[in-house]
C-alpha cells in the first residue's frame, strides 16, 4: 500500500504543504496550470531555500503580482500619512491563514483578500478542471474552515464571509493541495503530532492565543503540543488540509521509502528547521514473513472480591466485545487474600471498550495497559468431510510449513451430540482425515484463510 507520512515538528501551513509535495516529486507545472485556469489573479513562485541547514522548496502565492505576509505582521502594519492619520490593511473579519512560515509582502491596493463565502468558493471549485477526487478533497477542506469560523464567530455557515475561506491565496493553497495529493495517488495519509507553536497572534479580531481558535477547532481529536517557538506554526488552512487527508496520527510507520520532500516556511528558526517533511513509500506489512509480528494491547486487573460467576461473566463479555484472548491467573493479594489476575489481549482500537468492561463488571478500581509485540503464525481453517458432516480444523503455518493444527471443538462437539458418538472419536477422525489429505488436492479438504 502506498502511504505518505507528514512530519509536523515545525507545524504545517498551506504553502509548506505545497513545497513539500513539489520537493517530493509533484510537477510544479501542474500546480501552475491549476492556478492559471482559476483566473482569480493569482500565480505561484518556486524557490530553493535553506532552513537551519535543511534545503527545502519554498512556494509563494502571488495575488495581483504581490505576495501575502504573515497575518500578525499584516495587521500590525499601519500606514501613517502626512496628516498623522493611520489605517490598516484590513478591518472587521479575520485575515488569511498564512503565518510565520509564509514570508509574503502585501499591498492593500490590490485587494488580495476578497470577501467570499462558501457559496462562491464552491462555484470556483466546481468550475475548476480537476478530478472528482481532488474536487471532493477541496470542498471538504473548505467546509472544515467554514464550520470552524462559523462556530467561533457564532455565525451561520452560509452567511459567513471571511478571509480564511475567501482570499485568493487560500483558494490557491487548497486547490493546489488537492491536485497535488491526487497526483501522488496515496492510499493512506498519516501524520505525526503537530507542533502548534505558542504565544499570541495578531489578527483582525485582536490578539489571540496560539493555536488560534479556528485552528484549534479544526484540530479537535488530533494530538498537538507546543515547543519553545513562540510563533503560530499551524494555520487554519494547514490544519484543514491535514484533517482532510490524514486518517491516523502515529509514529513513523514501517515502510519502504520511495521519496521525501521538504517544504519551507518563511523564517529560519534557531530552535529547529522551519520545514514540513513528507515521506512517501510502500508499507511492508504485506511482505512480512509468515511468522510475523503485530502489536496488541495487554490489559490487566487484580480482583480479590469478585465471585467466580462474575469473573466468568466478565470473560464472556470481553470475548463478545472483540478480545483476542482473556484469561485469569491465581495471585496472592494484600493481607494474604487469594485473588485473580485478569489478563486481556486486544487490538489497540478496542482498548477503551475492554477497560470499560473491566471497570463496570468487576470490583477492580484500576486497569493496567501496555503495548506488546507478539510473534504470530499464518492461520487458516481447513474443512474435512467426515461421516458426521463437515468438520473444521485450525492450521498454523510458518513459511508454508505446518507447525500446528487442531480440530475446532464446537464442530466436533455438535457432531458427537447429534450422532451419539464419543467426542474423542470425532476429534481423532478429524485429525486422521486432515493428515490423510494434508499434501493432496482432493476436494474433501477445503482451505479458508483465518482473519484474526
Amino acid at each position: 500500500m502506498r502511504i505518505a507520512y507528514l512530519d509536523c515538528f515545525s507545524g504545517i501551513s498551506g504553502d509548506m504543504f505545497l513545497g513539500a509535495l513539489v520537493d517530493a516529486g509533484v510537477p510544479f507545472d501542474l500546480l501552475q496550470e491549476t492556478v492559471r485556469v482559476l483566473n482569480i489573479g493569482a500565480a505561484l513562485e518556486q524557490s530553493r531555500v535553506t532552513r537551519n541547514g535543511i534545503a527545502a522548496t519554498k512556494i509563494d502565492v502571488l495575488v495581483d503580482g504581490v505576495k501575502d505576509m504573515p497575518r500578525e505582521e499584516f495587521h500590525e502594519q499601519k500606514h501613517t500619512h502626512a496628516d498623522g492619520t493611520t489605517h490598516s490593511h484590513q478591518d472587521g473579519l479575520a485575515a488569511h491563514t498564512h503565518n510565520d512560515h509564509e514570508h509574503h509582502t502585501h499591498s492593500h491596493e490590490h485587494g488580495a483578500h476578497t470577501h467570499r463565502g462558501l457559496r462562491e468558493i464552491r462555484e470556483i471549485i466546481n468550475a475548476a478542471p480537476i478530478t472528482d477526487r481532488a474536487r471532493a478533497f477541496a470542498l471538504h477542506a473548505f467546509e472544515l474552515l467554514g464550520r470552524a469560523e462559523a462556530k467561533i464567530h457564532n455565525r451561520d455557515l452560509e452567511t459567513v464571509h471571511f478571509h480564511e475561506v475567501g482570499s485568493a491565496d487560500a483558494i490557491v493553497d487548497i486547490l493546489c493541495a488537492a491536485v497535488a495529493a491526487d497526483w501522488l495517488n496515496i492510499h493512506e495519509w498519516r501524520s505525526s503530532a503537530l507542533n502548534t507553536g505558542s504565544g499570541v497572534v495578531h489578527c483582525a479580531h485582536g490578539t489571540l492565543p496560539v493555536p488560534a481558535p479556528a485552528t484549534l477547532e479544526i484540530l479537535k481529536g488530533a494530538p498537538i503540543y507546543s515547543s519553545a517557538i513562540t510563533k503560530e506554526l499551524v494555520t487554519p488552512t494547514g490544519a484543514a488540509i491535514l484533517r482532510s487527508l490524514v486518517t491516523e496520527f502515529t509514529a513513523l510507520p514501517l515502510m519502504r521509502v520511495n521519496s521525501t520532500g521538504y517544504g519551507a516556511g518563511a523564517r529560519d528558526f534557531a530552535e529547529t528547521p522551519n520545514v514540513l517533511r513528507i515521506t512517501i513509500g510502500e508499507t511492508v506489512e504485506a511482505e512480512a514473513p509468515s511468522a510475523g509480528r503485530d502489536t496488541v494491547t495487554v490489559l490487566e486487573a487484580n480482583v480479590d472480591d469478585s465471585t467466580p460467576q462474575v469473573i466468568g461473566y466478565t470473560l464472556e463479555r470481553l470475548f463478545e466485545a472483540g478480545a483476542l484472548d482473556a484469561f485469569t491467573t491465581p495471585v496472592q493479594m494484600k493481607k494474604s487474600r487469594p485473588g485473580a489476575l485478569i489478563t486481556v489481549l486486544a487490538k489497540r482500537e478496542d482498548e477503551q471498550r475492554m477497560v470499560d468492561i473491566l471497570l463496570s463488571e468487576t470490583s477492580t478500581i484500576g486497569v493496567r495497559t501496555r503495548q506488546e509485540q507478539r510473534v504470530i503464525l499464518d492461520r487458516e481453517f481447513v474443512t474435512v468431510s467426515s461421516e458426521w458432516g463437515p468438520l473444521h480444523l485450525k492450521v498454523a503455518r510458518m513459511n508454508g510449513v505446518v507447525k500446528n493444527f487442531s480440530p475446532e471443538y464446537e464442530d466436533c462437539r455438535a457432531a458427537a451430540l447429534a450422532h451419539g458418538v464419543p467426542l474423542k472419536r470425532v476429534l481423532q477422525e478429524a485429525v486422521r482425515l486432515y493428515l490423510e489429505h494434508l499434501d493432496s488436492h482432493l476436494p474433501r479438504v477445503e482451505k479458508e484463510t483465518v482473519r484474526e
